[in-house]
């Protein structure tokens, strides 16, 4: 079993869940390391998770939502799973919440394709209720192996589920966003999920905040990100 999915159980047990169904350790097997391209391996990765029957979410989706975007940027967004509109077309932040992501990431200077867009868990848990501990620990290995995969200078997670996954961290996400954390020596930037702003508007300056600290990190950082953002930053400066 993956070490981090070990601790992950072991975080479990800590915030008392003592129990899980045997679903929870039965975890499909990894893509096993080799030479093959990024895009390869996400192929075969999205095969597998197209056919995963390991946790119950398999039972009513239309479809399964790998991720998308560019295995080889520095920038990963996750959050926590599929709503409907994703389960329809099998695609990652697609409806409201999904709008309202790419103009974000728009106004970092940014394309949808020139980060890379996923969720912790890749099946629409029923009305869009918060994914089960089991169901996290179930499908792990594949964002996991995502994150592994593109190797990205940073990582921004969308919303209190995928922070405390990703963070493996019990504290409140309006205490933990705005600040870096790390996973695996990978910066991480915590914020609110797009569908939480568009229920409280307000808070959309808040993100923005948290934007603009992954944006001037980027800036230094990354090749491929950098002139890009650093464009933007610019033009914003010379309007201020």
């Amino acid at each position: 079993m993956d070490n981090h999915l070990i601790e992950y159980l072991k975080f479990l047990k800590d915030l008392g869940i003592e129990e899980f169904p045997k679903v929870s350790l039965k975890v499909s097997k990894p893509v096993e390391k080799t030479q093959e391209s990024v895009e390869t391996v996400f192929k075969k990765m999205a095969l597998q998770v197209a056919n995963c029957k390991v946790c119950p979410l398999h039972q009513k989706r239309l479809n399964s939502v790998f991720g998308e975007g560019n295995p080889y940027t520095d920038l990963m967004f996750i959050g926590e799973a599929p709503g409907g509109d994703e389960d329809k077309q099998g695609r990652p932040f697609v409806g409201r919440a999904g709008q309202l992501l790419t103009k974000i990431i728009n106004a970092m200077g940014l394309e949808r394709s020139d980060v890379y867009i996923a969720n912790v868990i890749k099946c629409r848990p029923p009305f869009n209720r918060d994914p089960e501990p089991e169901e996290i620990a179930a499908c792990w290995h594949f964002i996991e192996k995502q994150i592994e995969m593109i190797k990205p200078k940073v990582i921004c997670t969308l919303g209190r589920i995928s922070t405390k996954t990703i963070l493996m961290t019990t504290e409140a996400i309006s205490r933990l966003r705005g600040k870096f954390g790390e996973y695996k020596g990978i910066k991480v930037m915590p914020t609110y999920h797009p569908s939480y702003l568009l229920r409280n508007p307000s808070a959309k300056k808040l993100v923005w905040e948290d934007m603009k600290k992954i944006m001037a990190f980027l800036a230094e950082h990354s090749e491929t990100l950098g002139e890009k953002v650093r464009k933007k930053m610019e033009e914003y400066n010379g309007k201020g």
